[in-house]
């Protein structure tokens, strides 16, 4: 329905086509061995990705290529550790500073290239209470061991200049503390949002020779755990220890630097008062069922395309294999020296669009080679127009989707990173198995002889195409209603103070509740037995499930409950299964910050502008650009019509799908 726009917003003067790249695809006679070796260089890269190259010198383990085994999961596939920080001596903390721990211990997850991870504060018992995966090919280890460097006091450092090697001028301990100012811009008179700071008596003699010596030429530095966070310039003497860091800051960005600053100010250290193993928010065995899923949607995938195209689909099969393990090389690193990032839903999600697309390519470039053959060209001028006439629609419309996952790995955090991530890599590698293991493969089989135009999926008749520009009102009409029924619906769900959309914990926050039971439950018995009646106890669909692996403990995550709920929480636990222990609650904050939605939306934003100018220098013509963007904001508002009208909830797997659709949606206008 979405190809519409496109096509409708264009005259009959400018027909709707490929535009081909000068030169295209130089064909080579290719060898009749080829098809052979390209098979064994897959199936030998295929075991080097799966088992990896290591040695093993009593506990020294070195890779030197890594396997599969070396992939980093998430929390919700594999699960991992939790951890419980406190401020210690029994400090009583601000709101501020609780903040600025929870800040610390953030910025020091990414800084271990974890993605992947839940932060969670209860700022009336003063916790921060973190969760994050498993390091790579561990099943147990000491959670106390992992945890230790999360709680260190932070290192803030101010140094001269932008390198991490200038001389140092102050550091946490100097500030008093940063917070957020509003001011108004003196040149526009827009309000704009500023980080003010307020130095100690111990700072200001030193930060005022500093700015003084740099003032209208240089820059001072702010470095947390030796990774730079902010590098403003400096345009005067700063005497009296306050000063003021400006740039384009909207609120949420402008606190989350304050943070990170008052967290190398804290006046406390933070203990580790517990430390646990969870099980995978998504279940157990959620990993096994996903590697099972993957390999029916393969064969399935596979079988339809063979069936379709024949050989070539065959050819095809095996290069998506190909692009399987590229992708899954890409995650681990591959080289032991090189380092792998966690792989979550959201992450899977990129990978299984990247291998959506190298089918597209393959079958853009087979369905090129059947008209070829139906126009009634042999085999061989068949397969060379094929691939000379896809190539151009392939490479634009890898490319759109490619300025896409740059923008978002730049400007995206959290799980919007490692959607972009793997949806660059998997771009990357689909583009070289569709235009040269492809090629390479289709190549071999007619140079050994199979040239049977019906090997190829030759069309024996035209097929009567079907007139959907005939009802284009009808279609306009019922996409148009679509889109709007999704405000309409999350009007009258904030009318009935219920929400716009079914936020999930990941966005709004809410109870966590510690169960000891007098015995071990497992995840599928708990869903089965005690969730049903908790959800109606609760009024949340969309209870979370942790097992505390080790203990008979399960910690139920909900909506935030008020006193009458939690008390009928307990009066069931107690009731129906026996629990004489007492059960504890905890409020906890969201996962998903005000400032990680906005970096997406902001990098959904530039991307789509980018997006627009390369489709409208690419086809010369501003229509195709701002239909392929209406396309996209069509595709948009329908999933989230769908959001708001069946009440899913809005989580992770929310930002995973909304990112999936912008990157599947302008590839599929571009082909169009």
């Amino acid at each position: 329905m979405c190809s519409l726009w496109v096509y409708c917003a264009l005259t009959a003067k400018k027909p709707l086509g490929l535009i081909n790249l000068s030169g295209g695809l130089k064909v080579r006679k290719v060898k009749k061995p080829v098809f052979f070796i390209v098979l064994l260089c897959i199936i030998a890269f295929g075991y080097l990705t799966y088992a990896g190259i290591h040695t093993q010198y009593g506990d020294i383990k070195t890779s030197y290529i890594k396997g599969v085994e070396d992939i980093r999961w998430g929390i919700d596939i594999q699960g991992g550790v939790n951890a419980t920080f406190e401020p210690a001596d029994n400090y009583d903390a601000t709101k501020e500073e609780m903040d600025a721990a929870k800040a610390v211990i953030e910025q020091r997850l990414v800084s271990l290239n974890i993605t992947d991870s839940e932060v969670y504060v209860d700022y009336k018992k003063n916790k921060v209470m973190v969760s994050f995966p498993w390091q790579a090919n561990e099943e147990s280890f000491d959670p106390e061991a992992a945890v230790s460097e999360l709680g260190e006091t932070a290192k803030l450092v101010f140094r001269k200049g932008k390198e991490e090697k200038g001389e140092q001028v102050l550091t946490g301990n100097d500030v008093k503390k940063a917070e957020v100012r509003q001011t108004q811009d003196e040149t526009t008179g827009n309000i704009k949002y500023v980080v003010s700071l307020t130095l100690n008596n111990s700072g200001k003699k030193a930060f005022a020779d500093a700015t003084t010596e740099l003032a209208g030429k240089g820059f001072i530095s702010i470095w947390m755990d030796d990774k730079c966070i902010s590098a403003p310039s400096v345009n005067s003497a700063i005497t009296d220890g306050e000063c003021v860091i400006e740039g384009n800051f909207t609120y949420d960005s402008a606190k989350a630097l304050a943070d990170k600053i008052n967290a190398g100010s804290i006046p406390f250290d933070l203990k580790t008062t517990s430390t646990n193993i969870i099980s995978p928010t998504l279940g157990e065995g959620a990993k096994n069922a996903m590697v099972i899923a993957g390999l029916i949607a393969f064969i399935v995938i596979a079988a339809y395309i063979i069936i379709i195209y024949k050989l070539p689909g065959f050819v095809a099969s095996i290069a998506l294999i190909g692009q399987v393990i590229g992708s899954i090389a890409c995650i681990t690193g591959f080289f032991g020296n090189i380092d792998s990032f966690t792989l979550t839903i959201p992450g899977i999600a990129g990978i299984i669009l990247g291998i959506g697309m190298a089918v597209d390519a393959n079958v853009i470039i087979f369905a090129r080679v059947k008209e070829e053959l139906s126009a009634g060209a042999s085999v061989h001028s068949a397969l060379r127009a094929g691939f000379h006439k896809a190539m151009s629609a392939i490479l634009d419309g890898n490319i759109t989707t490619l300025i896409a996952a740059a923008v978002l790995w730049l400007r995206g955090s959290g799980p919007v990173k490692g959607f972009a991530q793997t949806l660059a890599l998997g771009i990357v590698v689909s583009m070289f198995t569709a235009l040269v293991v492809t090629r390479l493969l289709v190549y071999s089989f007619y140079a050994i002889g199979i040239r049977n135009p019906k090997v190829y999926g030759r069309v024996k008749e035209e097929r009567k195409p079907i007139d959907f520009l005939g009802k284009k009102k009808v279609f306009f009409v019922v996409s148009i209603a679509l889109c709007l029924s999704g405000f309409v619906v999350m009007g009258i769900n904030s009318a009935r103070d219920v929400g716009a959309l079914n936020y999930s914990l990941d966005f709004v926050g809410g109870t966590a509740t510690t169960v000891t039971f007098d015995k071990e439950y497992t995840l599928e018995e708990v869903d089965s037995q005690m969730v049903p009646e908790l959800e109606k106890i609760t009024g949340d669909k969309n209870v979370q499930v942790q097992t505390v692996k080790g203990t008979n403990q399960v910690v139920f995550k909900t909506q935030t409950l008020d006193l009458e709920k939690r008390e009928a929480f307990e009066s069931y636990m107690q009731n129906e299964f026996g629990v004489k222990e007492e059960i504890a609650t905890e409020n906890i904050s969201s996962t998903v910050s005000s400032e990680m939605r906005m970096d997406a939306v902001i990098a959904v934003i530039i991307a789509t502008i980018f997006m627009l100018l390369y489709i409208w220098f690419r086809f010369k013509d501003i229509r195709f650009a701002t239909s392929a963007v209406v396309a996209l904001l069509h595709d948009v508002l329908v999933v989230l019509a769908f959001y708001a009208i069946a009440r899913v909830s809005v989580g992770n797997t929310f930002i995973a799908c909304m990112l999936t659709i912008v990157g599947y949606s302008i590839n599929a206008t571009i082909v169009i």
